[in-house]
């Protein structure tokens, strides 16, 4: 063997989307000598090992004595991971076994063991949705890989067990008989409830926010006393949520492949997501970040619900990260290496106390924070962030005689079917737009479905003049409205739907 060079084609997944990489291996006579080139992290240059180790296995004669260069290309993208391991060792068994194999139609992604081994890798959801939209013929990956790629339909799949069952695959020594992906099929992404909304006592403000919360998408902020039930009113939330469209599913299981959070014996994301970050949680961990960015908790959300409870625990600089997102739904996180968007269209429901003791509205427990503990307490909630939050509620302190009465209360499915029917209304409003639900709207869209009468209009500037509302919370208050009046089924937003949304707003 003189010299051989091979091309094989990989891809690089960049925040959600993928780049086109090509593998180029190039075996020349000369001194023993190994690099890999093209910006590659170091997970990649230690590559080397893994490769003599899994080809050696394979028993195929790693070339040692001979000059071994791998370029990335394009060299100017940044290369992350081991799902480089697969195309760079068939780039180099190629070349050394000397074979032609038409290739230029397939894609080959994957980590290698030291005996060959294909492991579960990251991200192959988006590398499969970016193989479609490309063309690509044929998609080489591991088998374990299978079930989450097997999700974007019309695919040519060829599921690997290890890198020797490659080899006799392309030696046409045992072919692999290729899967056509069928998509996303029977998924049961009706919730487990858990905590059903019947179970808690009393609280019918409380739980007739959740519900416009839950059909509109609208932000929730629930005040009140230790132990009146906020917690309780957050963890119900996804019980009354409708369930996933096919579109959406895509959206968030997109999102727990490239974090790395998908399980190899559950590829999918079938039921809205819960995230509820501990108060201590950084900036970074909150939004995304890193050297190279990844999705944070408000994306981890995306299409569910972020909790975050002890809202004025948490650091004043890490909740102002919230700001942006829940205005556009995508937050966009800038590092040295480049900036990259992420989806992150959530429903915020955040639980706090009044004060420090937590008893300032408590009417039977007297509370012993000064004027000033109280003041310094709620400031570290800024004032253009609570703007951002439709719903506004109290939750006082639940009575024994209320804890202790046996009436049946609505359960969390008969208050889901609400729901789901408004939303239905909503899907057939924004058909031919980009927006999901009524928290979505931007003025213009609420200029147009969001008529209101005169005397509904008397009420609102009534409303804005002594309350000192904002025009942001002008636009809000309309939003919920709208909702309110989806789930009365009313055509156009009434008087008592605008009083009802005034309510939920923070004095």
């Amino acid at each position: 063997m003189c010299s051989m060079l091979t091309t094989i084609k990989t891809c690089a997944v960049i925040g959600l989307d993928c780049e086109s990489i090509e593998v180029e291996v190039d075996i020349a006579r000369g001194k023993g000598f190994f690099a890999i080139v093209g910006l590659p992290d170091k997970s990649i240059k230690e590559a080397e090992q893994r490769l003599r180790a899994a080809i050696k296995n394979c028993h195929i004669n790693f070339p040692i004595t001979r000059r071994l260069i791998i370029n990335l290309a394009p060299a100017d993208i940044q290369k992350m991971g081991s799902a480089y391991d697969l195309p760079m060792a068939v780039g180099i068994i190629l070349a050394v076994l000397e074979l032609t194999v038409d290739l230029k139609d397939s894609l080959f992604i994957g980590e290698l063991s030291l005996e060959g081994t294909l492991r579960h890798t990251n991200g192959i959801l988006p590398i499969a949705l970016y193989a479609k939209n490309k063309g690509i013929k044929t998609l080489y990956l591991p088998k374990v890989n299978l079930a989450e790629a097997s999700l974007i339909k019309g695919l040519k799949i060829i599921p690997l067990d290890n890198l020797n069952q490659l080899i006799h695959h392309l030696t046409d020594q045992e072919k692999i008989k290729p899967i056509l992906t069928q998509g996303i099929t029977d998924i049961n992404n009706k919730p487990e409830i858990l905590f059903d909304i019947a179970n808690i006592k009393g609280q019918q403000q409380a739980k007739r926010a959740l519900e416009i919360a839950a059909a509109g998408g609208h932000n929730l902020l629930l005040n009140g006393p230790p132990g009146s039930g906020k917690t309780l009113l957050a963890k119900a939330l996804p019980s009354i949520l409708p369930p996933l469209t096919t579109e959406e599913i895509l959206e968030v299981t997109k999102i727990y492949s490239v974090a790395g959070m998908l399980p190899s014996q559950q590829p999918i994301v079938g039921e809205r997501p819960f995230r509820a970050p501990h108060h201590s949680s950084s900036g970074a961990a909150l939004i995304g970040g890193g050297r190279i960015p990844t999705p944070g908790e408000i994306s981890l959300a995306h299409r569910g619900v972020l909790f975050l409870d002890e809202f004025a625990e948490f650091p004043r600089q890490v909740l102002e990260n919230l700001r942006q997102p829940l205005e556009d739904g995508i937050v966009t996180v800038s590092r040295a290496a480049g900036s990259l968007t992420f989806p992150a269209r959530f429903t915020l429901v955040a639980s706090k106390n009044p004060c420090p003791c937590g008893f300032a509205t408590d009417l039977e427990k007297q509370c012993i924070c000064t004027p000033n503990q109280i003041n310094n307490y709620n400031r570290k909630i800024s004032g253009p962030l609570l703007d951002r939050i439709d719903l506004q509620v109290e939750v006082p302190r639940v009575k024994f005689e209320k804890l202790h009465e046996n009436n049946q209360e609505e359960t969390s499915s008969i208050v889901r079917e609400r729901v789901i029917i408004a939303r239905q209304r909503q899907n057939k409003r924004f058909k031919n737009l980009p927006w999901i639900t009524n928290s979505e709207m931007d003025p213009k869209t609420i200029q147009e479905f969001c008529p209101i009468d005169n005397q509904s209009s008397q009420l609102l500037q009534s409303a804005m003049a002594q309350l000192q509302l904002s025009a942001r919370a002008y636009h809000r208050i309309l939003k919920v409205a709208r909702t309110i009046a989806d789930l009365a089924g009313e055509k156009n937003i009434k008087a008592e739907q605008i009083a009802e949304a005034l309510q939920y707003r923070g004095r």
